[in-house]
C-alpha cells in the first residue's frame, strides 16, 4: 500500500501590495461599492507587477466585513469585473478586523503547501454603503405570505405589517453578546489597565506625524493607487498634535470615572479596499521581482469577553493578540527583542497600549516605541475593516525591505467577536 509523502513546506515570499487611499464614511467614497474598491485595487496590483496573463495568479481571496446580498460571491465577482484573468478561482473569507490578514494567511497556506504559485488576498469595506436589513417582524411577514397556499392566506399574512415594522435595520458596532460597541468595551480595558489620556493623545499624534513623513518622502507610491481623487489617506492629520487632541471630549466610557477615549484617539468608521501579492521564490525569480520578505509564521487566539471583559483586562474584547503573540513566539523560539519593527493595528490607541502592557505582563520585554507603527497605523489612516490586515502586511514588507537583510517585523491585529490574528515577515 502507498503512503503520500508530506508536501515540503516552502517559503512564502510577500512581493508587494496595492491599496485606495482610505476615506471617511460618507466621504468621498460614499457610493462606492466593496467591489467597486477591491477592483480598483486589484486592478493597480496587476498593472504594477503585469499579471494579466492567463494563469500568473492561481487564486484570489478577499473579504468584507459589511456586506450586501449583492456580495455573495465579492471575491469572485472582483475578479470578473478586473484586468486579472477571468479563469482566477477566487473565494470570500471573514474575521471581523482580521480579515485581510486572515485572508493572506490562507493564501499563504496553499503557496507554502505548493498547490499554488502566486496569490492576491486582502479586503475591503465601507462604512458609507453599509447594507440596510429588513426589520425582522416584516420580513416573517413576508416569508409567511411567500408560503401561504391561498390568496386569504397570503392577504391575513399580509395584514400582519405594521407601519413600525417598515423602520429598516440598522447595522451598529455593537457586539450582538453584550450590547456594547467597540469603542465602550475598550474603554473598559482601558480602566483596567489604567491607561491614561495622555498616552493615548500621543499615540494618536505620533501616527498622524509617521503617516505623514512617510507620505511625503514617497513611502506610498508603489503601494497606493488613487481612487474618485483621492490620492492620500482622508484621514490623516499632518498637523495633529497632543496639544490639540488633548481639547477633544470623550466619547466613550461616559457611564464611567474618568472618560479618557476621543474622537481623536480612536479609529474614526472608513472606507477602503488593500491587496497583498503573494508567490513562491520560483515565481518571483522567474520573473525577476524580488521578495519585499517572507511570511514565517501566524497565530490566531481568541478571549472570552463576554464572561471576562473585567477580568484583569486581560480577555477584553480587542485583547486576544496579548495571548496570541507570545504562543507565537515561544513556538517559532523569538522574543520581543528580536524584531526590528512592530505593527499593531490601532483600532483605538487605549487598545494599543493595553496590549503592549499585558505582552510586558506575560514577561515579552517592552516594545521600543522608535519600532512601534513607524509608517503610521490606524489612528491616522482610518480603518476599513476588512483591508487593514493587507494594508500593514504590505507596509511592514517594504518597510523591510528598506532596511535590507537580516529584518523582522511582527505584526499584531484585533479583531470584533474577541479574536486576534497576528504573524511575523522576515527578510534574509
Amino acid at each position: 500500500m502507498s503512503t503520500l509523502k508530506p508536501a515540503a513546506v516552502r517559503r512564502v515570499a510577500v512581493i508587494g501590495g496595492s491599496r485606495v487611499p482610505f476615506a471617511r464614511s460618507d466621504g468621498p467614497y460614499a457610493t462606492a461599492s466593496n467591489q467597486e474598491m477591491l477592483t480598483a485595487a486589484l486592478d493597480g496590483l496587476v498593472e504594477r507587477y503585469g499579471l494579466q496573463a492567463p494563469g500568473t495568479i492561481g487564486e484570489f481571496v478577499a473579504g468584507a466585513v459589511l456586506k450586501h446580498s449583492r456580495d455573495f460571491n465579492l471575491a469572485r465577482e472582483t475578479v470578473l469585473g478586473s484586468a486579472l484573468d477571468a479563469r482566477t478561482p477566487a473565494y470570500d473569507i471573514q474575521q471581523a478586523c482580521g480579515t485581510g490578514l486572515q485572508a493572506v494567511i490562507a493564501a499563504a497556506n496553499r503557496i507554502a503547501l505548493g498547490q499554488t504559485e502566486a496569490a492576491i488576498a486582502g479586503g475591503a469595506d465601507t462604512a458609507s454603503d453599509a447594507p440596510l436589513g429588513v426589520n425582522d417582524d416584516l420580513r416573517k411577514a413576508l416569508l409567511e405570505a411567500r408560503r401561504a397556499k391561498t390568496l386569504g392566506g397570503r392577504l391575513k399574512a399580509l395584514a400582519k405589517v405594521r407601519p413600525g415594522h417598515l423602520v429598516p435595520d440598522i447595522p451598529r458596532n455593537a457586539e450582538p453578546r453584550t450590547g456594547l460597541s467597540m469603542g465602550e468595551h475598550a474603554a473598559v480595558t482601558a480602566r483596567a489597565w489604567g491607561i491614561t489620556r495622555e498616552a493615548q493623545d500621543e499615540l494618536a499624534a505620533a501616527s498622524h506625524r509617521r503617516l505623514a513623513a512617510a507620505y511625503e518622502r514617497g513611502f506610498f507610491q508603489d503601494l497606493v493607487v488613487p481612487f474618485r481623487g483621492l490620492a492620500r489617506d482622508q484621514n490623516l492629520r499632518p498637523g495633529s498634535t497632543v496639544g490639540k487632541l488633548a481639547a477633544l471630549k470623550p466619547v466613550f466610557g461616559l457611564d464611567g470615572p474618568g472618560p479618557t477615549m476621543t474622537a481623536g484617539n480612536s479609529t474614526p468608521l472608513t472606507d477602503g479596499a488593500a491587496l497583498v501579492l503573494l508567490a513562491s521564490e520560483e515565481w518571483a525569480a522567474e520573473r525577476g521581482l524580488e521578495p519585499l520578505a517572507y511570511l514565517t509564521a501566524y497565530e490566531t487566539a481568541a478571549v472570552d469577553f463576554v464572561h471576562g471583559d473585567v477580568a484583569d483586562g486581560e480577555d477584553g474584547l480587542l485583547m486576544a493578540p496579548a495571548h496570541a503573540v507570545p504562543r507565537m513566539l515561544e513556538r517559532a523560539g523569538l522574543g520581543m527583542a528580536d524584531f526590528d519593527l512592530v505593527e499593531v493595528h490601532e483600532a483605538f490607541a487605549s487598545q494599543v497600549l493595553a496590549t503592549l502592557a499585558a505582552w510586558e505582563k506575560r514577561g515579552l520585554a517592552p516594545v521600543d516605541r522608535s519600532r512601534l507603527n513607524v509608517a503610521g497605523s490606524s489612528l491616522a489612516t482610518g480603518h476599513p475593516f476588512a483591508a487593514t490586515g493587507a494594508r500593514i502586511v504590505a507596509t511592514l514588507a517594504k518597510l523591510l525591505a528598506e532596511r535590507g537583510a537580516p529584518a523582522r517585523g511582527l505584526i499584531s491585529i484585533c479583531a470584533a467577536g474577541g479574536q486576534g490574528v497576528t504573524a511575523i515577515l522576515e527578510r534574509t
